[in-house]
Parts: C-alpha cells; sequence; structure tokens
C-alpha cells in the first residue's frame, strides 16, 4: 500500500465532527461559582461577590504531524522494521504538547507591580445562531493588579469603568506574588480549578474545573515558571476532554478544538507549534439570541494608567 492510499483511508475513518450541545450558559455558571465560599484543600481562600472577570466578548512536517483532510496526524514509529503508521491526536496528547511548547515560551511581559494594569486587546469575530449573520468587535481592558483602582473595559467602543470595592474578589488572582504560591503539579493544581473541593462521581465537578482552567489561560495574566504547563496537563488529565481538528479563531487560522461537553468555553491550538490561538465561547442575547464568539488576543501588556497602551 503506498502512503497516499493509506492517508486517504485514514481520513475516511474519522468521524466527522459533532455539534455538542452546550447546556451550559457563563452567566449561569460564574453567578453559580460566586455564590460558593472559597477555601480549603489547595485552593486560595477567597470569600465573597467575584469581580468581573476578563470577558471580552498539508505534507508531513519536520515535526512529525501532518493536516489531512481536516485532521491532526501523528507520525508514530513502528516495531522493529514495520513502516511508521499515522494516528490522530487526542485531546490530551495536544493540551501535553501545548504544556511542552508554554515551557520555552514567554511573553515577554514583566512582572507586574500591584499598582500597574494589564492591558490586552482581543478581536472577537461572533457568529449569531439564528440567522448567521456575522459581526467582528475589537475589545481592550484595563485591569487592576490588586483590584485597588478602576478596572476599564471597552466593549465595541463602549466605556465601562468599574470601581473598586473591599468586598470584590479577583479570581483567579492577577497578582504575581499569589499566583507564586499556586503549585506547578497538574494533580495539585487540578484540585485548585476544582475549588479545593474533591472529585465526587455523584456532582459534575469536571466541567466547572474546566472552565475555571479557561478563565485562568485566557488572561491577561503574568504567570511564574511551569504555571501555565501546569494548566494545560490539569486539563489533560479530565478524561472528558475532547477534540475537534478543524477550527476557525477569531483571525481565521485554522487550528484544533479541545473541549468538554456541556461547557461554553473552548481552547484553540495551531496545528503545527501547539500555540494556544485563543478561545470559542458560546453566549446569548436577549436581543439576538444564541451566538458563538471566537476570541484571540493580539496584544498585551503591562502599563501604569488606565487608557495607556503597551508602547505608548
Amino acid at each position: 500500500m503506498d502512503d497516499l492510499t493509506l492517508v486517504r483511508e485514514l481520513a475516511a475513518d474519522q468521524a466527522a465532527p459533532t455539534d455538542r450541545a452546550r447546556a451550559v450558559a457563563f452567566a449561569r455558571l460564574t453567578s453559580a461559582i460566586g455564590e460558593e465560599t472559597r477555601g480549603g484543600g489547595e485552593a486560595p481562600a477567597q470569600q465573597g461577590p467575584l469581580t468581573r472577570r476578563l470577558v471580552f466578548r498539508a505534507a508531513i512536517a519536520a515535526t512529525g504531524t501532518a493536516v489531512v483532510a481536516g485532521t491532526t496526524l501523528l507520525a508514530v514509529r513502528g516495531k522493529g522494521g514495520e513502516e511508521p503508521r499515522l494516528t490522530a491526536l487526542t485531546a490530551a496528547q495536544v493540551l501535553r504538547r501545548a504544556a511542552d511548547r508554554s515551557r520555552s515560551d514567554s511573553t515577554g511581559l514583566p512582572i507586574p507591580r500591584d499598582d500597574q494594569y494589564l492591558y490586552a486587546k482581543e478581536v472577537i469575530h461572533r457568529v449569531y445562531q439564528r440567522d448567521g449573520r456575522r459581526k467582528r468587535l475589537v475589545d481592550e481592558c484595563w485591569l487592576s493588579v490588586d483590584g485597588s483602582r478602576t478596572t476599564r473595559y471597552i466593549y465595541d467602543g463602549r466605556v465601562v469603568d468599574d470601581e473598586p470595592s473591599r468586598h470584590k474578589v479577583i479570581w483567579p488572582p492577577l497578582q504575581y506574588a499569589k499566583l507564586e504560591k499556586w503549585p506547578t503539579d497538574p494533580e495539585r493544581l487540578l484540585r485548585v480549578f476544582r475549588l479545593g473541593r474533591k472529585a465526587d462521581p455523584a456532582v459534575e465537578m469536571d466541567g466547572s474545573a474546566y472552565v475555571e482552567a479557561c478563565l485562568f489561560l485566557r488572561g491577561p495574566r503574568v504567570m511564574p515558571p511551569g504555571l501555565r504547563a501546569a494548566a494545560f496537563e490539569a486539563v489533560a488529565m479530565l478524561p472528558a476532554v475532547e477534540i475537534d481538528h478543524d477550527q476557525v479563531d477569531a483571525l481565521g487560522r485554522h487550528g484544533m478544538r479541545i473541549s468538554y461537553p456541556g461547557t461554553s468555553y473552548s481552547l484553540i491550538f495551531d496545528r503545527e507549534t501547539y500555540a494556544c490561538l485563543g478561545l470559542l465561547q458560546q453566549g446569548t442575547s436577549d436581543r439576538n439570541g444564541t451566538f458563538s464568539d471566537a476570541q484571540a488576543v493580539v496584544a498585551q501588556g503591562v502599563v501604569d494608567r488606565l487608557g495607556q497602551r503597551p508602547g505608548g
């Protein structure tokens, strides 16, 4: 059998991606999490309402991967004199490769002081499911690192200032000193994403842990060495994570989507480099019904004041 015939047969055996219903709306989830007293286990002790989260609305290569018919394939060495075979990557394999990449990757951002702001600019490609209408949005934010100063969001040109309050809790934290206390062991970090509670077969904990991990990875956030990699590896430990081998991000780049059944978030990864390209989020509008947002951060930095952009 020649190589091209083998590739065609492998592609033909791949099941078409399914459109799983995402029943848990983001607003309901964050509301439920906000009602919990954060404490116990290894989760940082937190109590009180959550502050507003950062919610902006092919040929075989030298790396040993190939993209054929929308599927990412991995070349596996055969035993003895057997020829190498191709197999589809699993969600856990993609996440572990993303972790390996992140260990040698750097945002180049300085460690922020508590009196500074984390800035991010995000492009959103929104599709309304009711009529297929598409919309491109550009959002920006200035997040007070320690929460003691006004945080600013710009949603599609509309400026919203969120005044500080001693009753608000920033979760996941933005302060580098707090993140340094987080474990870089994936199993221990998964317990943090479970908010310190042990997994209970009678209660669906993995879905909420997955969403916590997505919010943590989304940023903007300057992480200590190894913490981002541990977050990817923690998600890889969730047995129900799924993969869609052909997903387009907000900038039109094709990648692989990692999702968890019943949640409204997906992570998108580059097929060759395993870099995290952004997120896909499901939402609902009273006026326009259900929509999906493909989101990609195009600029981020650490700045000294509201309205200041990196380099300006």
